[in-house]
């Protein structure tokens, strides 16, 4: 590993641990034994680890979301695979969803960014909704509005159950993976034809 990936990978573990507010540069030097210097001879600023990290959160979302879409045949494990292995990128990266206002608010590069892949997400959920109905896993009749409602659903929680864990469940890193990913899960619920229903009660509900 060289020196860069280094830095990003101390910073992450510190920006996760103690909150972006909390660290700088001099921090992630320190706990590397390197002068800050030497430092920013890579990284001048904290908000460009930010940036770096940010990019590197997407690109394994866009790993996971193409992915998805080659899919043919989707099922209801593959939405499961899915939301539990978004889950554990976002924990990964917790701290931009924890601290995400203050992140949004002081690296605009970073708002635009965020802005621009909520729009673009929202399209590509809806095409792999469409495919699980064309699957006959979900309901053929499902009405636009719900399916448009859904896609803001997914993004309301996935922004933020990072936060609501750390207020108010407490979870360990497994727990609350695999709780919130049954959170995700049960939104899908009313839209499983019957068949898939069943199944979902026999796999998920315990």
């Amino acid at each position: 590993m060289g020196t860069k990936e280094k830095i990003l990978a101390k910073a992450l573990e510190l920006f996760n641990e103690k909150g972006y507010n909390n660290i700088t540069t001099r921090h992630i030097a320190a706990e590397l034994s390197m002068s800050p210097g030497n430092l920013h001879y890579h990284f001048k600023h904290s908000e460009d680890i930010i940036k770096i990290l940010f990019s590197e959160l997407i690109l394994k979302m866009d790993g996971l979301l193409n992915k998805m879409k080659a899919k043919e045949n989707k099922t209801l494990e593959d939405l499961y695979i899915f939301n539990y292995s978004t889950c554990e990128i976002f924990y990964h990266y917790r701290f931009i969803f924890i601290n995400l206002v203050d992140v949004l608010k002081k690296i605009p590069e970073v708002e635009v960014k965020y802005e621009s892949i909520n729009f673009s997400r929202r399209k590509e959920f809806q095409l792999i909704f469409s495919d699980f109905q064309k699957n006959n896993i979900f309901q053929k009749d499902v009405p636009d509005f719900i399916i448009n409602s859904l896609t803001q659903q997914i993004f309301i929680i996935a922004d933020n159950w990072l936060t609501h864990n750390r207020l108010i469940l407490k979870l360990n890193k497994k727990m609350a993976i695999q709780s919130y990913t049954l959170l995700m899960m049960n939104l899908f619920y009313p839209l499983l034809n019957k068949e898939q229903q069943k199944l979902y009660e026999q796999e998920y509900i315990q």
